[in-house]
């Protein structure tokens, strides 16, 4: 039988948050192994333009960030692999890992950052439009900024639908907001902030039928479930904000979560309830979901992991 791989510094997840993490790890001389997840470099590879990442004053698309965090992070010594850890051991000591339900590792620390997925309506040109970088987003913050002063629609009725609207709003000339019921989900004050907000119209109990547009977007097909009528609108622009789902399952009946999934840690730090375990980025920030964030959480959990092993027994 052959022997087991132990690990120091386990990473699971290669976004902004797992890079930074590795590279903090790598200069701890913590020797951290990373395992790529099925999407290397997370979410941000499907984006195409990224505009608000510090040091890329002319802007730089997802893909290469991604490679360019992933070159520094080995540039230090990290172990970056491709695979998917599909079930974990956390309460022994050392952790028990496998990955892709065949590799069985163990480490003395684990850094979850394996990140949230968009929720999506699921309609074919929608995702077409989004691969192409064709106008379709999940994420305003992000990408308003490039329908300054246009027509845009967004879809969703909760909090952060509505934040992104009177987001939106502040940058375009008009927001379509796309409502599948007869109210929001949204609390009060967001309510309030959308309905006092001119140039967003509110679409009630309406859902998309189609998003129009070769290779951008050019329109949405709109149809009022009541009155059975469909309306075309004229936009730039499709935004989704219909809620992120955190990749935290192996977790579950381990660590605490939120009932959305959402990991939880220690407030200030990384820490989860089990010592030697630590959560960054998307899988467990559901405020601020921005790759600088997480690139900023990793390095917590870098430093967190570094100064909990000073405080073990050397082996």
């Amino acid at each position: 039988m052959s022997k087991i791989e132990h690990i120091h510094c386990l990473i699971i997840g290669s976004g902004p948050a797992g890079y930074t993490a590795a590279i903090y790890a790598a200069r701890a001389d913590l020797k951290p192994v990373l395992y790529t997840g099925l999407t290397p470099g997370g979410q941000l590879t499907e984006t195409t333009e990224v505009d608000n990442f510090p040091g890329y004053p002319k802007g730089i698309t997802g893909p290469e960030l991604m490679e360019d965090l992933k070159a520094q992070a080995e540039r230090f010594g990290t172990q970056v692999r491709f695979g998917l850890v599909t079930k974990v051991e956390l309460n022994s000591n050392p952790k028990r890992v496998w990955v892709d339900e065949t590799i069985e590792l163990t480490a003395d620390t684990v850094i979850i950052s394996t990140g949230a997925s968009a929720k999506w309506l699921g309609l074919p040109n929608e995702t077409r439009l989004r691969m192409n970088a064709g106008g379709v987003s999940a994420c305003a913050v992000c990408d308003g900024f490039f329908f300054k002063g246009q027509e845009v629609a967004i879809v969703g009725a909760g909090d952060t639908a509505a934040e992104e609207a009177t987001y939106l709003a502040k940058l375009c000339k008009k927001v379509y907001m796309i409502v599948r019921r007869s109210e929001m989900r949204a609390s009060k004050a967001m309510q309030n902030r959308v309905l006092n907000t001119p140039n967003i119209e509110i679409l009630w109990d309406s859902e998309t039928q189609d998003i129009l547009g070769k290779d951008t977007v050019e329109g949405a097909v709109v149809k009022n479930h009541k009155t059975g009528e469909s309306r075309t609108l004229t936009i730039t622009g499709f935004f989704v904000a219909i809620g992120h789902k955190p990749n935290t399952d192996i977790f579950k009946g381990q660590l605490d979560m939120d009932d959305m999934g959402y990991l939880q840690v220690v407030p200030g730090s990384s820490k989860t309830k089990i010592e030697g375990v630590f959560a960054v980025g998307d899988c467990f920030d559901k405020t601020y979901r921005q790759a600088v964030t997480a690139a900023g959480s990793g390095c917590m959990g870098a430093l967190d992991a570094e100064r909990w092993l000073a405080t073990q027994p050397v082996h």
